[in-house]
């Protein structure tokens, strides 16, 4: 019997090594609000008025080092924008904090940015398409596939009056 079909991940809660690095990330660059804050050790965050979309901590790992390559543990957080010039406003705060992106691409069902939080996890941020738009095979299955993402093309499509960056140091490898 297959799961409910309404069902959804709610949150992520992330363990970190320093808190407020993390919150100049998530809300100082990507634009969550803060929705409760446990001292120095905890911070829960969202967008839009929720309880919280991503959880912050330090319980176990103030100080921390990020996992070793080659380890298991998280890949990556997916935060998924309403709009495709919603993703090309993240990705114009990314390219104005300085940060790198690992890639960027086109999956047919959606369009990604990938990245790094300063404790290594790794975000993705994407919208989705239509599911109307979404590539299917001759039998009308999914045949998602990973092509390059132009980040200029999207770039030139963030919000009105917002200065636009260039995006030479920050351009995205390929992703396979």
């Amino acid at each position: 019997m297959p799961i409910a079909p309404a069902t959804r991940i709610g949150h992520v809660h992330l363990k970190v090594a320093n808190l407020q690095r993390a919150l100049d990330f998530y809300c100082g660059v990507l634009g969550f609000e803060i929705m409760q804050r446990m001292g120095d050790s905890a911070a829960f965050i969202s967008a839009g008025g929720y309880h919280h979309h991503i959880g912050l901590n330090t319980w176990e790992s103030e100080g921390g080092r990020p996992p070793a390559p080659g380890t298991t543990g998280l890949y990556h957080l997916a935060i998924l924008y309403p709009t495709r010039p919603d993703l090309a406003d993240a990705l114009r705060r990314v390219v104005q904090a300085g940060i790198p992106l690992d890639g960027a691409a086109d999956h047919g069902v959606s369009e990604a940015l990938y990245l790094r939080d300063p404790d290594e996890n790794g975000v993705e941020l994407y919208r989705d398409r239509p599911q109307a738009e979404w590539p299917r095979d001759r039998e009308g299955k999914l045949a998602m596939y990973t092509r390059h993402l132009d980040v200029r093309v999207l770039l030139a499509e963030a919000h009105a009056n917002v200065k636009v960056l260039d995006v030479e140091s920050v351009g995205p490898k390929d992703v396979a």
